[in-house]
């Protein structure tokens, strides 16, 4: 019963970090406007995502558009977008494998050794995919902070860290602890399955022990008569 509220739990957070990642991958505040020195126009806010920049007005309805060519990009966030898709697909595969190595599932039959093999699979697939995901949030938000403190950059092209970033980071700490739990619980439980078998005396050596009982007495008794 434990087993099984553990492995709900692994899978919900999988879950969350698939959701996390694809809403990171679509947001497009990776990159929001900074308000320093002379730049302190508040009615005027931009955001820039992977996939299009978008600038919100105080009076007007925000207005996005996608960008134009992918080679005019910075290099990391070409990386991003690669990743990001990536990370995307990682997450689907891990969940859906997690699902057919659950206890409570019948897809493979109830072989635990096989759905062991499953879920180690699915805890690997989440940990590259948090590692996947953690790659370019860090990469872009590294990006922002040099460029921030950079006193030749004008102000006006200073960027903070958008609230995706945030998300992402959280994302992949997620994905991390759903792996892990996944990848611990199918350690632990291999472990104590054979700790088990090892301590469990076969029954020829419990047949062989009780013969040898009950020969000892009589070779006993014909001694005596000697």
């Amino acid at each position: 019963m434990a087993t099984s509220a553990i492995q709900i739990v692994g899978l919900v957070l999988g879950g969350i970090g698939m959701v996390g990642t694809l809403a990171t991958t679509i947001m497009p505040q990776w990159k929001v406007s900074a308000f320093v020195g002379s730049n302190i126009v508040v009615a005027e806010n931009r955001w820039e995502g992977l996939w299009m920049a978008c600038i919100r007005h105080a009076n007007i309805r925000m207005q996005c558009k996608v960008y134009d060519s992918l080679l005019a990009l910075p290099p990391e966030l070409q990386a991003a977008r690669g990743l990001m898709c990536a990370a995307a697909v990682l997450c689907f595969l891990a969940f859906m494998t997690a699902i057919l190595g659950m206890k409570c599932t019948r897809c493979t039959g109830d072989n635990d050794k096989a759905k062991a093999y499953i879920l180690l699979t699915a805890g690997i697939i989440f940990i590259v995919s948090g590692i996947v995901v953690l790659i370019p949030v860090s990469w872009v938000g590294n990006s922002i902070i040099r460029d921030f403190y950079n006193p030749i950059l004008d102000v006006a092209l200073k960027r903070e860290l958008g609230e995706a970033l945030y998300i992402g980071w959280v994302t992949a700490l997620v994905l991390l602890a759903g792996g892990i739990i996944f990848s611990c619980l199918v350690c632990c439980s291999s472990k104590s399955s054979k700790s088990y078998r090892y301590s469990t005396p076969s029954h020829r050596t419990t047949q062989k022990s009780f013969h040898m009982e009950k020969k000892s007495p009589s070779v006993y008794s014909r001694s005596q008569y000697v």
